[in-house]
């Protein structure tokens, strides 16, 4: 008799580039290792990850390239679909969020939040280029850490302390594309009231005492550092498209997108193998693992 459910979510890589020994021996190889032994002693597993194919590391690999980005996530999928295979790495499924089924899902949550209040627009100040005549959402910009100096700092998080960035707090900013210095424009986003669970998640996290020292002391911090509002929208044009009336042509933000995958990499399983993904979802006996690099804590926390 299997002894229990065990799902394991492994980190999503980009669709914009080569996977590397890091990728192999930081989330896929130890997961895989993980899954093999569960399902050797008994326990019925459901493995999942995927290319993550939003955003803005993909459309500024294109514009490089001079190819839609569409043409990049196609090329690094079947590449990435093709390592996982040869190392032989166990997933049950290993998709992409450019599916129909993935696009629904994260829609569906999208709009739950929506109605239910926790999603709400607001009027802000973005940066934009005169030169390239456009906004400069997340990697499009680049500047100076407020936290830690680092020169390199991307519009949304800084790689060197991991921290994230309101954009507006850079320093010396700079296009990505052209160089050239941006300036401040009002537009319309959608914001993630994620405040509002402050409360919540920090009664909820102080139960959590079995997570690894290092991801329940990132989480802590920043919960004691109180929790604001995030924008989930951007000025793109590639990704999932927002479906709220007044905001068709900007984009759900990428790793509002991403994490839902591991929700509709499941469904996605259900719907090719007839099997409930429900029962690694509703089932409070159900154990979940995820396997991911230091640098996704945030996004993940």
């Amino acid at each position: 008799m299997p002894r229990g459910k065990i799902f394991i979510g492994v980190a999503w890589p980009y669709a914009n580039g080569s996977l590397h020994l890091g990728h192999i021996a930081g989330c896929y190889l130890p997961a895989d290792i993980f899954a093999r032994f569960n399902r050797m002693i008994g326990n019925q597993v459901l493995m999942v990850s995927g290319s993550d194919e939003h955003g803005t590391p993909i459309t500024i690999t294109a514009e490089k390239e001079k190819v839609t980005p569409q043409e990049i996530v196609d090329r690094y999928h079947r590449e990435h679909t093709q390592n996982m295979q040869q190392l032989g790495i166990s997933f049950d499924l290993f998709t992409r969020t450019t599916t129909k089924n993935h696009s629904n899902v994260v829609k569906d949550v999208f709009l739950t939040l929506y109605k239910k209040g926790y999603i709400y627009s607001k009027e802000i100040e973005s940066f934009y280029c005169e030169k390239c005549n456009r906004f400069l959402p997340d990697r499009y910009i680049e500047g100076t850490c407020p936290y830690c100096g680092n020169t390199n700092a991307r519009g949304d998080q800084c790689d060197e302390c991991g921290k994230l960035i309101d954009v507006k707090d850079l320093k010396n900013v700079r296009c990505k594309i052209c160089g050239s210095t941006p300036v401040l424009k009002k537009t319309a986003h959608l914001f993630f009231a994620l405040s509002r669970f402050e409360n919540r998640l920090k009664k909820w996290i102080s139960k959590k005492t079995f997570w690894r020292p290092n991801v329940l002391r990132f989480t802590r911090n920043w919960l004691e550092g109180g929790l604001i509002d995030r924008a989930i929208t951007r000025d793109i044009g590639w990704g999932v498209k927002v479906p709220i009336k007044g905001f068709e042509e900007k984009r759900i933000y990428v790793w509002f997108d991403a994490v839902i995958g591991y929700l509709s990499a499941s469904i996605e399983w259900s719907q090719k193998t007839g099997k409930k993904w429900e029962e690694w979802w509703k089932d409070k006996n159900a154990k979940h693992y995820y396997f991911l690099a230091k640098d996704n804590i945030p996004f993940h926390t």
